[in-house]
């Protein structure tokens, strides 16, 4: 698991902006969606080319978050990431190398043993399975998910998943800017390194949302729903 480490003069930034730290402490079961971002096995199961060995940490964390929210009565969404071919995203592959081209390209297509959800992944029948062909699920053409939100009366978004500093903070980024009231969870996203993971915590708690625990996200969902029970018990 990713050692978490904001800068203090980030904190004191981000306590003098807004009062307090988290801004989200109150989370709506029914408003809210968990967006799983790319588990998958090309990222995930040894030996493959673009794996991310801490993301197989955070797949407790990302289970229960799942459960948490689906008990609040709000959307669990698994997103995959999927290959369109070379040339649609020809600026993405001429990164690569040949050999890793290649590799990367066999892996990330529908329908293979890459592409697959990592299987100790807690997937429920009734979860929403969202295919991705750019780093944000948000961007324009990339994907249906904001359509399904939107139909849904989603405003709230939990973002978790792989890797943080590239297709979590762009995806975000990118619901923060279409006006979602946003979430990164510190231990349930995974980098390559600790700097890398910290450095998208510090991006997103400075400017595009918030930054809490998988303990913190999980109270936050229990807050909203105590004032219900309490109302309902004292019918």
């Amino acid at each position: 698991m990713h050692k978490i480490s904001i800068p203090d003069h980030i904190t004191k930034r981000v306590l003098k902006r807004r009062g307090k730290l988290h801004i989200y402490d109150r989370l709506a079961g029914r408003s809210t969606a968990l967006i799983v971002v790319d588990l998958q096995n090309i990222f995930m199961a040894p030996g493959m080319p673009l794996e991310v060995p801490v993301a197989r940490e955070i797949v407790p964390n990302v289970n229960r978050l799942a459960a948490a929210v689906r008990g609040a009565g709000g959307t669990v969404a698994w997103v995959q990431m999927t290959g369109e071919g070379m040339r649609a995203w020809s600026c993405y592959y001429d990164r690569l190398g040949p050999a890793l081209r290649e590799e990367v390209a066999a892996n990330i297509a529908r329908g293979t043993e890459g592409h697959a959800l990592y299987d100790d992944l807690d997937v429920r029948p009734h979860d929403l399975m969202i295919e991705k062909t750019r780093y944000s699920v948000f961007i324009q053409g990339a994907s249906e998910l904001g359509d399904e939100l939107k139909r849904r009366g989603i405003d709230t978004v939990v973002v978790v998943g792989t890797l943080t500093n590239v297709c979590c903070e762009s995806t975000a980024r990118d619901a923060m800017m279409l006006n979602y009231r946003t979430i990164l969870v510190s231990d349930a996203n995974a980098a390559l390194s600790d700097e890398e993971h910290n450095m998208s915590l510090a991006n997103v708690l400075t400017t595009f949302g918030d930054v809490q625990s998988t303990d913190e996200v999980i109270a936050a969902l229990g807050a909203q729903a105590a004032p219900a029970r309490k109302v309902a018990a004292a019918r």
